[in-house]
């Protein structure tokens, strides 16, 4: 049974998360706002270096089968929601912490999560014509001899400028559908694949996001993440699919934690303001007692306190080996609603403050609506949750 209580180990971990958010990233997240297209940030290398230390440094023994577990997935939305309190784009930026990461330990077999647990690993699956429909990727991996060739487009790539090497979506077999769908890492800087552009964006300004280039792209047979042998049958193609989604069991849940670190972001500035002027939030008064401005703000605490509930729920089942997709699809569209509503209504609740750069509020602001989008929309984790609750297949409940 979950326990709502967080134990000394990841209050440790919030902590350090914590002072790292107010001690680097606050000082500086205007900063990288108005620079964009910059080198990664000499401000985050050593938060690089410390973290790499703290991953080599002895870990905790597993916990036996009847055991609760807090583990790496809890121990994550933990620190991310933390650094998210100071910003999201910086969190994102620091080397050797991609989405591709997340993929490798998903899927990844011993040697490759040796081989590339350690490389900055951005994750590239949105294509021009395929966006949260991950069934609908056109770029191709053809196995010649010992080589996958691939050959497509790519959009959107967190990362993919600054990476070591990109996990890139492809089909094996487009008449499969989905069931072909699956992942091979590729070195930054492999023969084939381009950087064509860099975007400009509303939000998350500081991280790079890339689109890509693959043409005739050949890297080793073993560079497919998991077993090679899924080229070796049909009946093994149709299994990929199932694999490289596992991916989203871990990641949507950290998303979800973006959304909810830069929630309390906007209500703890919005608090600051108000108490200034003589408006302070007591969840002692009842409901009739209070202004308009006091309930508004009692309605955004209990929305981001329901997210954050929904969040580690998925987290802690994916740490006990409990199938989690729907608490995963939940909470990221739980959070990710959550976080476009608190911050849009801090700045409205705030006026000028919140509408100008004298605070926060508007960055955060425009930050938060990517959240509800990458990782897949609003309305994919909804028709997820619904199939779920349904009983129903993707081909059934489209």
């Amino acid at each position: 049974m979950i326990n709502l209580e967080l134990p000394e180990k990841l209050t440790q971990v919030q902590a350090m998360a914590q002072q790292l958010a107010s001690g680097v990233f606050r000082p500086i997240s205007r900063k990288y706002d108005a620079i964009e297209h910059c080198e990664t940030p000499e401000e985050l290398k050593p938060v690089a270096q410390m973290m790499a230390s703290m991953g080599r440094g002895p870990r905790d023994k597993a916990a036996p089968s009847d055991e609760i577990r807090n583990g790496a997935n809890m121990m994550g939305i933990m620190g991310v929601e933390a650094m998210c309190w100071g910003d999201v784009g910086l969190m994102l930026s620091i080397p050797g912490t991609g989405l591709g990461n997340a993929a490798v330990s998903a899927v990844g077999t011993a040697e490759q999560k040796e081989k590339y647990g350690k490389l900055y690993c951005a994750m590239a699956i949105t294509e021009p014509g395929a966006g949260s429909d991950s069934a609908a990727i056109s770029t191709t991996a053809q196995l010649d001899g010992d080589e996958w060739v691939l050959n497509g487009e790519k959009i959107y790539c967190t990362g993919g400028q600054r990476c070591d090497a990109v996990v890139v979506w492809a089909t094996l077999d487009k008449k499969l559908g989905k069931a072909a769908i699956k992942s091979f890492i590729i070195p930054r800087d492999n023969p084939g694949m381009s950087l064509v552009r860099v975007e400009d964006k509303m939000g998350l300004r500081v991280s790079d996001t890339a689109a890509l280039s693959l043409n005739d792209c050949r890297i080793p047979k073993d560079h497919i993440l998991g077993s090679a042998e899924i080229a070796d049958s049909e009946e093994a193609r149709k299994k990929a699919f199932g694999g490289v989604m596992q991916t989203f069991d871990n990641t949507r849940p950290q998303v979800a934690a973006m959304a909810l670190g830069l929630a309390r972001a906007a209500l703890e500035i919005t608090r600051e303001i108000y108490e200034k002027e003589g408006v302070k939030a007591s969840f002692s008064k009842l409901p009739y007692s209070l202004s308009a401005r006091e309930l508004e703000l009692y309605r955004l605490e209990a929305d981001l306190e329901a997210a954050r509930l929904m969040t580690l729920k998925a987290a802690w089942m994916a740490d006990n080996g409990q199938p989690n997709s729907k608490e995963a699809s939940m909470c990221k569209a739980k959070a990710g609603r959550m976080g476009n509503d608190v911050t849009l209504k801090c700045v409205a609740l705030c006026g000028e403050l919140g509408y100008s750069e004298r605070t926060l509020l508007e960055k955060l602001a425009r930050d938060s609506k990517i959240i509800d989008i990458f990782e897949g929309t609003q309305q994919i984790q909804q028709l997820i949750v619904a199939r779920h609750l349904l009983g129903l297949s993707s081909r059934e409940l489209k």
